[in-house]
């Protein structure tokens, strides 16, 4: 199952996004189930929040892996949203 998740960064949470972004990537890496990611950019160009497509077993694995995933563990979203994803292109 493909959900995406959606998150936005707390205001003035970029230093947190850029010291803790080399352990989200490795976090990526090791847990396999990442289908595409980025991060959403604010006006001028800087991250500010997530999209990560994530292809897990159920809402469950997916909230686990979410809890797991350092950004979050380091405090830096103000929201998060997980919701079933359908592809249709690409």
């Amino acid at each position: 199952m493909l959900i995406a998740l959606m998150a936005n960064d707390k205001p003035g949470a970029l230093e947190i996004r850029k010291a803790n972004r080399d352990a989200h990537l490795a976090y990526i890496k090791e847990t396999g189930v990442v289908v595409q990611a980025g991060p959403f950019l604010d006006e001028s160009g800087q991250m500010c929040g997530s999209l990560v497509i994530l292809e897990v077993a159920d809402l469950a694995g997916a909230n686990d892996w979410a809890n797991g995933d350092p950004y979050a563990k380091a405090g830096l979203f103000d929201s998060v949203v997980l919701k079933p994803w359908n592809k249709v292109i690409g």
